[in-house]
């Protein structure tokens, strides 16, 4: 099968697998089934070098025996004997696991009906293959015209999809979710004096009328020739401004210390802060699982839990963990709704839409307040953080600034400190949120950072 499965038998055999585990012993059980398609074009130099396409579903049965020992099993063929054979492995995988007392499967009742939560562009499947290479062409046309630099359009990319995903489980919860999602994105090579620069830019979201690919195309061109020639500073404690993009990569890596099951596993350096000051007045941070026309927004979670906006920190004090039901049992508390899981997966906790809340004052009377400091258009190493002791070495690139002015490009060098610091150091957070992806950006300005050139 090639295509999306009638919803009236996906929810038939799934509530046939809910049946027969219950009658051979499962103490709960609930079904996942996902489906989607996906399309990707790749134009390099103006060229098609990738055209794909593809389309995958698959059925996970979890199964939960008495004591919490848990068994999951995945097909993607739905004949009865490749059901037959999923159960009985999803009970004899649960039948060799260790028991949990915290273990538990899902609500049970089908959330009310929140809304258009903007997830579904109507148009997007019948999106041709002649509006994707016009669109690439446009992003490599706008990059070659926007800088007499750009030696090389490496890539113009352009992608979509759809997906839909069903969940059921014994206690009578079942309902589906459906979405969209559409990018585009440019790799450019800038050269001047012999100095090459590579970089990008791209964007993401549910419809594809929101994406504007020239847009796309000058924004990576400019970021790129912004630290093109880039040179190391002195060594020097001074004021550090993330750009929005590196702002959300900043927030995506801190995004782990919130998991309740990293807390609970002492992999936190949050553990046991909940309700004290963890970071400057200036720093508000929000997980929003409702958030309208957001990557990460669904009406209910992995475990078929309504998602919710949660705020985790607030004026610099910590107010909440993100949960997934496991989690929450042992805690003591009710889910946030942040059950994440894909096909053959158990749910974990996860973010959802996660950014921090934005100001009201401008990038360019930011850098004027501060006077000068280092604007960081790129962040690398993130995945170095120490989310125990929140030490951290990071390698930049970006720009001097002088008041709203560039001096010039800025590279080789890294930014080094602890996360408890840096999150107290935040003076203040701009105004011009942007999203990547399902986590969100803005201008953050972090005063008396270690700077040093290598």
């Amino acid at each position: 099968m090639t295509g999306p499965m009638e919803a009236s038998r996906v929810e038939g055999f799934s509530l046939w697998l809910l049946d027969k585990a219950r009658q051979r012993g499962a103490a709960e059980a609930d079904v996942f089934y996902t489906e989607g398609e996906s399309r990707h074009l790749l134009l390099r130099e103006g060229l098609p070098e990738e055209d794909v396409t593809g389309f995958g579903h698959s059925v996970t049965l979890r199964c939960l025996l008495p004591g919490g020992r848990q068994g999951l099993a995945t097909v993607n063929r739905f004949e009865k004997e490749d059901l037959e054979s999923l159960l009985d492995w999803s009970l004899a995988n649960a039948a060799v696991s260790e028991d949990d007392p915290f273990l538990e499967i899902g609500e049970g009742c089908v959330p009310p009906d929140g809304g258009d939560l903007g997830l579904e562009d109507p148009g997007l499947r019948d999106l041709g293959p002649e509006e994707r290479n016009r669109a690439c062409l446009e992003m490599t046309d706008a990059a070659r015209k926007a800088d007499k630099r750009v030696v090389s359009v490496r890539s113009a990319s352009w992608s979509d999809g759809w997906g839909s995903i069903f969940l059921a489980n014994s206690k009578g919860f079942h309902a589906w979710q459906r979405g969209t999602s559409v990018s585009c994105g440019v790799a450019v090579v800038l050269e001047e004096g012999g100095s090459y620069e590579m970089g990008g830019f791209g964007e993401e979201s549910r419809f594809a009328a929101r994406l504007d690919p020239v847009s796309v195309a000058v924004q990576a061109v400019r970021k790129t020739a912004a630290i093109l020639g880039g040179k190391p500073l002195g060594s020097a404690r001074m004021t550090v401004f993330l750009d929005p993009e590196s702002c959300a990569d900043f927030v995506d890596a801190i995004g782990d210390l919130f998991l309740a099951p990293n807390v609970l596993r002492n992999k936190s350096l949050l553990k046991g802060k909940l309700g004290t000051q963890v970071a400057s007045a200036a720093f508000s941070l929000v997980d929003d699982g409702r958030l309208r026309g957001g990557m990460a927004t669904g009406p209910f979670d992995g475990e078929g839990v309504p998602t919710r906006r949660t705020p985790l920190v607030s004026s610099g004090i910590l107010e909440s963990y993100l949960y997934d039901l496991r989690s929450a049992r042992e805690s003591g508390v009710a889910s946030t709704g942040n059950a994440v899981r894909g096909s053959g997966s158990a749910p974990d906790a996860g973010c959802s839409n996660l950014f921090p809340v934005p100001g009201e004052t401008s990038p360019e009377s930011l850098y004027i307040e501060a006077g000068r400091g280092l604007l960081v258009t790129e962040i690398m190493g993130l995945h170095t953080i120490n989310p125990v002791s929140g030490d951290f070495s990071l390698g930049v690139k970006g720009v001097l600034m002088e008041g709203a002015n560039a001096v010039r490009p800025v590279a080789e060098v890294t930014v080094a400190g602890n996360l408890g610091d840096w999150l107290k150091q935040v003076r203040a957070v701009g105004n011009d949120l942007r999203f990547f992806g399902g986590t969100g950006g803005c201008t953050m300005v972090i005063d008396d950072v270690a700077v040093a050139g290598s």
